[in-house]
């Protein structure tokens, strides 16, 4: 099966939306408006861009939240300056408030010097505050503040500083249920809420799994001097068929170990890494009375390689799946904490590893 043209139409990636950086790499990953509920999103899209609203960005990980939210910034009138994306995530609580709003020199223990924030970085642009709903209290009643007076109050300052700023924020979770356990706040919520964009996962939008493959193909084909490579049918059937919990970020590295594995011009289904998933040795429909010291039983006795991982896996990814992506609620379910979940994801390939925090631009 010949690959067909891959064009700008049918994909878009972060890099080719814009140059604007805050992070020391760009990851490959694409969106597609191929299938009809993909073509309703870009439609709404291109309604939402040109406003000056607040825009909340709601799906499962791996949806490709961080491209919409730069293909919002650049078809709107802010496209010319700045887009900061911020993964809130990945800061910790002592540190965030100085690198969201800045901080004057003296204001804590090594801060040598004035530094701005990254509201201040985003001047006349829009700020992509990825993970919102990992902010604590006390810094959504500060961003709170921020949205609503539009000015920043830098860490050991007292005067305030104006900002021009649209705020694009995501995130993984439902918000409204962590509102209603009073884990968010529901004033922040609905100024984040003005223009709301839902991105379905990959499972439900399948006429953009085969072009999102082929681009990924084509990526990492030019990457590995493997250019050409294609999707014989049986391997386009598996592709088609799986449920994609990871999303994008799921496929493009499913596509990703096809160009290394593949020994001929076309890529097989034992290419695709989809075969090794533990739900596949268990019974489909167990009987109700079978335990679970009897089904690891029929699995020790099945044998295979990495046994551990492969059940430390489906777990995870039956949380994920019962708790329709939610990664706080998986957690909880499993009874760990979200980081040592997301440390699983991020061995599993489903998320990026942790990033190192950006630096703060100088004042």
């Amino acid at each position: 099966m010949a690959n067909p043209e891959i064009t700008a139409r049918h994909v878009l990636t972060l890099s080719s939306l814009t140059k604007e950086v805050s992070r020391p790499t760009i990851r490959a990953t694409a969106l597609v408006f191929e299938d009809p509920a993909s073509r309703e999103l870009e439609e709404r899209l291109t309604r939402i861009a040109p406003s000056t609203a607040n825009v909340l960005i709601v799906g499962e990980t791996g949806t490709g939240k961080e491209l919409v939210a730069r293909y919002i910034h650049e078809s709107s009138p802010r496209r010319r300056g700045p887009l900061i994306a911020v993964n809130c995530g990945t800061f910790v609580e002592s540190l965030i408030e100085s690198e969201l709003f800045g901080h004057e020199k003296g204001a804590f223990t090594g801060a040598d010097q004035a530094r701005t924030g990254w509201f201040e970085a985003a001047q006349g642009g829009s700020i992509f505050l990825d993970e919102i709903g990992d902010l604590s209290l006390s810094l959504q009643v500060k961003l709170l503040r921020v949205l609503q007076e539009r000015e920043v109050v830098r860490v050991g300052a007292r005067k305030p500083i104006a900002v021009d700023v649209r705020v694009i924020a995501a995130t993984n979770i439902d918000l409204e249920e962590a509102v209603r356990l009073g884990r968010f706040r529901q004033d922040l919520f609905y100024r984040l809420n003005v223009a709301r964009v839902d991105l379905k996962p990959l499972r439900e939008r399948p006429g953009d799994i085969l072009p999102l493959a082929r681009y990924f193909l084509d990526l990492y084909g030019r990457q590995h001097d493997r250019p050409g490579l294609a999707l014989d049918d049986a391997a386009t059937r598996a592709l088609l068929a799986h449920f994609w919990p990871g999303n994008i970020r799921e496929l493009e590295n499913v596509m990703h170990h096809a160009i290394l594995v593949a020994q001929g011009a076309e890529v097989a289904p034992n290419d695709l890494n989809l075969s090794r998933r533990i739900e596949q040795s268990v019974p489909a429909s167990p009987p109700q009375e079978l335990s679970l010291d009897e089904i690891f039983g029929r699995l020790f006795d099945a044998g295979g390689d990495a046994l551990f991982d492969r059940i430390v896996d489906a777990l995870i990814r039956a949380a994920l799946h019962h708790c329709e992506g939610n990664q706080v609620q998986a957690a909880r379910l499993l009874g760990i904490s979200r980081n040592v979940l997301r440390s699983q994801l991020a061995r599993m390939g489903l998320i990026p590893g942790r990033r190192r925090k950006p630096r703060s631009p100088s004042a």
